[in-house]
């Protein structure tokens, strides 16, 4: 029989305390997508990481393709054909895509030589795997899809035959994700055998030949895809039944659920925020927001669906102060704001109305930071932390315990620095720093991006339980399912307008489908 072309037998990993890996055996046959999923803090990442030689095993063996390995850096892994893509690509902004690529694999020190060396060996592999990317343009000039099938491109052009992909579509929009898919196809026709790491199960259903699943460390479940469900890959994740949707319960402990036939608040509920004719331009005086109107009313949740790039984005930070628009009017708190004059974050906080941002790693935390100082970013004025200047860091700690407890953050070390964390935790912590006060109005940006099925459970519950408290929250997901599982109403945006709104009963997959793509509303 042909040996797999990746086989860990033993694998185990210690953190000091934290025991990451625990004896962990995976077989990944040659050609195939083979899925790795589980909760954030399983060991999933850690175990590719081992993998690709970022850290060593404390004990266990590796093989490729039949043979035994050691692989103590990533130029080991690279030799031996194995590529990484990281969630946060790692691309040097200001080069070009070539530079990009060259970067540590120059074939001539006079780069000149070296680019026109490479370029028809990049040419031809482009044609030959689909996965064009316009090798002069500079990166962050690039939309995120490109500089992910640059990443994929990079692995491709220094040798890799097996692929690790970690969280690929955390940041891409249905498109990008369908077009990333047809790549995985392709190569894996070519013979590549690729290693996805991802939360969404619907992807693993979709694309994977194989699944493994891993829970505290270990491996709880190896199957064919065909052998399981969402259902049973969620419960093996978990460790117990995972409810999410409309017909969640309360049956986490996470704050109540609405009931089955619970409807969004009539005409009389009170109005917490309203916005009118939101108009903002961007750098280059191209209408982001053209005309925009919306409110929120109490007890209600709001979700806004569109193509990502069609003015959701801009809608956020309008609302939440960090962007004042050209021209329209805001009433909040019985306070009325308009250009020149227009609402901050800090007055945004002391009205009651509180942001969680859609990019929790450039706007909601400060990642060097531990974890109590950025549990208290923004609310660093309150009397109970201090006075006359001088901050009270035991009860910003305090306070960052509590916040742990209650949303489940993990591990419960206020000290621990913030890029320590697991992206979930990571999201938990921001959540729990702008949810706990209690605001009337929560704005929030891709709530569950990048997080485990576990920890989306848990945060929707607690935008519900904001929600039947009595207060008003918008969000912005890219996950249409999301949108659907959590909204009572839902505003559709496309080319920034608000292209429809719908009670969430006339809701369907094609109707907002006709809404994202510019159909008037009655249309739908």
């Amino acid at each position: 029989m042909t040996p797999p072309a990746v086989r860990l037998r033993g694998i185990d990993k210690r953190f000091g305390a934290v025991h990451a890996n625990r004896g962990v055996d995976l077989d990944v046959r040659a050609g195939t997508v083979h899925g790795i999923v589980g909760e954030n803090g399983a060991g999933k990442s850690t175990l590719m990481a081992i993998l690709y030689g970022f850290h060593e095993a404390d004990a266990g063996r590796i093989e490729i393709d039949g043979r035994p390995a050691a692989i103590r850096s990533p130029h080991d892994a690279i030799a031996l054909g194995i590529g990484m893509v990281h969630q946060h690509f790692m691309l040097v902004d200001t080069f070009s895509a070539l530079d990009n690529i060259l970067l540590g694999a120059e074939p001539s020190w006079r780069l000149g030589r070296a680019r026109a060396a490479v370029r028809p060996r990049l040419e031809a592999l482009m044609a030959d795997t689909g996965l064009h990317v316009r090798l002069d343009a500079r990166v962050e000039d690039l939309p995120v899809g490109e500089r992910q099938r640059l990443e994929i491109l990079k692995a491709l052009f220094r040798g890799a035959r097996i692929l690790i992909l970690d969280e690929p579509t955390a940041v891409l929009t249905p498109q990008e994700t369908a077009q990333l898919f047809a790549t995985l196809g392709a190569l894996r026709a070519r013979g590549t055998t690729v290693l996805l790491i991802t939360h969404k199960l619907k992807e693993i259903m979709a694309l994977c030949d194989q699944v493994t699943v891993m829970r505290s460390g270990r491996v709880v479940l190896d199957c064919p895809i065909a052998e399981t469900g969402i259902d049973g890959l969620a419960r093996a994740m978990v460790g117990r039944r995972v409810r999410l949707g409309r017909e969640a319960l309360a049956a986490t402990g996470a704050g109540a659920a609405p009931a089955e036939d619970a409807t969004a608040p009539g005409a009389g509920a009170e109005v917490l925020l309203d916005a009118h004719d939101l108009v903002w331009h961007d750098a280059l005086g191209v209408a982001r927001l053209d005309g925009v109107a919306l409110r929120l009313r109490a007890g209600e949740i709001v979700g806004v669906a569109g193509v990502s790039g069609n003015g959701q984005s801009e809608l956020l930070d309008v609302l939440a102060g960090l962007k004042p628009p050209r021209r329209g009017e805001l009433r909040l708190g019985g306070r009325s704001f308009a250009p020149g004059h227009w609402l901050d974050p800090a007055t945004a906080r002391e009205l009651g109305l509180a942001h969680v941002p859609e990019d929790r790693h450039r706007r909601g935390l400060v990642l060097p930071f531990e974890a109590w100082e950025s549990a208290v970013l923004g609310y660093e004025g309150r009397d109970r932390y201090g006075r006359r200047g001088w901050l009270d860091a035991q009860a910003m700690r305090a306070d960052t315990e509590r916040m742990m407890d209650e949303y489940d953050v993990r591990p419960r070390a206020p000290r621990l620095r913030c890029g320590q964390f697991s992206g979930g935790n990571q999201q938990k912590l921001v959540l729990a720093r702008e949810a706990l006060p209690g605001p009337r109005v929560l704005l929030v940006g891709q709530p569950t991006r990048g997080v485990d099925i576990g920890a989306i459970e848990f945060i929707h519950a607690r935008l519900r339980a904001l929600r039947d408290a009595g207060g008003a929250v918008l969000v912005v997901s890219s996950e249409l399912d999301e949108i659907l599982a959590l909204a009572d109403r839902v505003l559709v945006m496309n080319a920034g307008r608000i292209a429809g709104e719908l009670p969430i009963a006339a809701c369907t997959e094609t109707a907002i489908g006709r809404l994202m793509a510019g159909a008037e509303a009655a249309a739908a």
